[in-house]
C-alpha cells in the first residue's frame, strides 16, 4: 500500500495583487493518519510562484521539480510554464502514471494542473483548490468572499478549518503562504 496524499485539502486564492495558498497537515496511509504535520505546500522561482499538491508523494515531488525547471526555462513566466508543463505531462507515458494534481498561482494567474496533463484556470480566476476536502474549502471560500471582509490570507486559513471540520482527511494543522505582487 502507498501512502497518498489524496486524502489532503489545498486551497489557493488570488485577489488585487495578493496570492496565498494553503494546505492542511495530515497523511493517510490505507484509512489510517500516518501523519498529521506534513507541508504540502511550497514556494517556487525564488518566492515568486506558490504551488500546493494533492496525491501520491513521491509523484508530486517529481512533479514539483519538472514544474520549477519549466519556471526556470520560462524565466518564471507562470502561463508558459504551465501550458509546458502540460503538453510534456501529457506526451510522456511515465508521467501520465503519476497520481498527483497541483495548484499553481502568483498573483496575476491560478491553475490547477490535472493528474492526466489538462491545464485549468478556474472560472472565476480567483480561487482553486484539490484533495478530498477541496470541495468543502472550496465552496467555504466562495461564501467567505461573497459574505465578510477578510483578507486573502484569513480567507484561506477560514475555509480550510471548515473543510477540516467536515472532511475526514483533512486536519486543523494548516500551513500557509502568501505573495504580494509588484506594487
Amino acid at each position: 500500500m502507498e501512502i497518498n496524499l489524496k486524502a489532503t485539502t489545498i486551497l489557493g486564492y488570488k485577489k488585487n495583487g495578493v496570492a496565498v495558498i494553503g494546505g492542511d497537515g495530515q497523511v493517510t496511509f490505507g484509512h489510517t493518519v500516518l501523519k498529521g504535520n506534513a507541508t504540502k505546500i511550497r514556494t517556487l522561482y525564488n518566492g515568486k510562484i506558490l504551488a500546493g499538491f494533492a496525491g501520491s508523494t513521491a509523484d508530486a515531488f517529481i512533479l514539483f521539480d519538472m514544474f520549477e525547471n519549466n519556471l526556470q526555462n520560462r524565466k518564471g513566466d507562470l502561463v508558459k510554464s504551465v501550458i509546458d508543463f502540460g503538453k510534456a505531462w501529457r506526451k510522456d507515458k511515465y508521467l501520465r502514471r503519476l497520481e498527483a494534481m497541483m495548484i499553481v498561482l502568483n498573483p496575476e494567474h491560478i491553475f490547477i494542473l490535472s493528474g492526466n496533463g489538462d491545464v485549468v484556470e478556474p472560472e472565476d480566476g480567483e480561487l482553486a483548490a484539490i484533495g478530498s476536502g477541496g470541495n468543502y474549502a472550496l465552496s467555504a471560500a466562495r461564501a467567505l468572499t461573497k459574505h465578510s471582509k477578510l483578507s486573502p490570507e484569513e480567507i484561506v486559513k477560514e475555509s480550510l478549518s471548515i473543510a477540516a471540520d467536515i472532511c475526514i482527511y483533512t486536519n486543523h494543522n494548516i500551513k500557509i503562504l502568501k505573495i504580494e505582487g509588484q506594487k
